[in-house]
């Protein structure tokens, strides 16, 4: 891919999006798609706040030829002409990342590649508002995963020792400030202290992710940030990839054909094409159980009308 201009330096205004821009520079060769969107919530949130100045507006006229490069060089890719496959292709590449971080952190192997991807991850979900508001499940997967990264870099930073898995959050401590330092987050004024409400993300619907059917423990995605663990002085042990869980295929969807009196709605015929190409995006991570599950879906909407 051919580079891209030079941005000009980061107006104060847009400080809330400079890690949005860095994540794009991250993803230029590993995945140009979300390269692009990033990119693309960052103009959209920057003209929001300031479009006027002279500064900012040389900055987003900038980022502007950066899209309009990235969309010619990407012109065939179904990701950025498709909204509903780019939207798919961003929330899978984002709870993936999620799930990589959310098993690290169960296993008790804290490092700054685990940080990184839970502070990714809800980056991500930011950007994902460029198809439209968040689900429910979106904000709380982004409210916890960056407050993971908040609360996981700073025992790490003081030389403690994590707490693994889900312990607890104040619905109302939930602030954090964005930090250069290892591309995470700094705490809270407060710190965060347990509750007796924990938020657990595996107790949340498995279709959190406008239907993607995600199993718990899936693998590591291909993609994840590749950077070196630091030395944090917590013991980590050697990151293997969980096996995949392949769900059980419905033996009477092999002989299922079409009823005759079964009228199907527009809506039915496009919720069907989401899933394929739900289905699609998931094996682009060679993710079988999520694109097993999806074909499912989508084959019994079409065959019984019914989800």
């Amino acid at each position: 891919m051919a580079a891209l201009a030079t941005l000009p330096p980061l107006p104060p205004q847009f400080k809330s999006i400079q890690h949005h821009l860095r994540t794009a520079q991250e993803h230029d060769k590993r995945d140009p798609v979300v390269a692009y969107y990033c990119r693309l919530y960052a103009m959209q949130t920057g003209m929001k706040i300031d479009s006027k100045t002279p500064e900012c507006r040389k900055f987003l006229s900038r980022l502007m030829d950066q899209l309009e490069a990235l969309k010619k060089q990407l012109g065939d890719n179904e990701a950025i002409t498709q909204e509903i496959v780019g939207s798919a292709h961003l929330e899978n590449y984002a709870l993936k990342m999620f799930l990589y971080a959310d098993n690290e952190d169960r296993a008790g192997r804290f490092h700054k590649n685990m940080i990184k991807s839970f502070y990714t991850a809800s980056l991500l979900i930011d950007v994902i508002t460029v198809f439209g508001e968040l689900t429910d499940e979106n904000v709380k997967h982004r409210k916890y995963a960056r407050w993971k990264a908040t609360y996981i870099h700073n025992c790490l930073k003081n030389g403690e020792t994590p707490q693994a898995g889900p312990v607890g959050i104040e619905e109302d401590n939930v602030d954090v400030e964005e930090n250069e330092d290892a591309g995470a987050t700094s705490l809270p004024t407060q710190p965060l202290q347990p509750s007796s409400s924990t938020y657990d993300p595996s107790n949340m619907p498995s279709s959190g992710y406008t239907g993607i059917q995600i199993p718990p423990g899936a693998h590591a995605p291909a993609n994840t940030p590749a950077e070196v663990p630091h030395s944090t002085g917590v013991t980590s042990n050697t990151i293997q990839p969980t096996p995949q869980t392949i769900p059980a295929i419905d033996p009477a969807l092999f002989s299922t054909v079409s009823q005759g009196d079964i009228r199907l709605t527009p809506e039915d015929f496009t919720r069907a094409q989401k899933y394929c190409k739900y289905a699609g995006s998931a094996l682009q991570y060679e993710d079988v159980g999520t694109a097993v599950q999806n074909l499912q879906k989508a084959l019994k909407l079409l065959t019984t009308g019914r989800e």
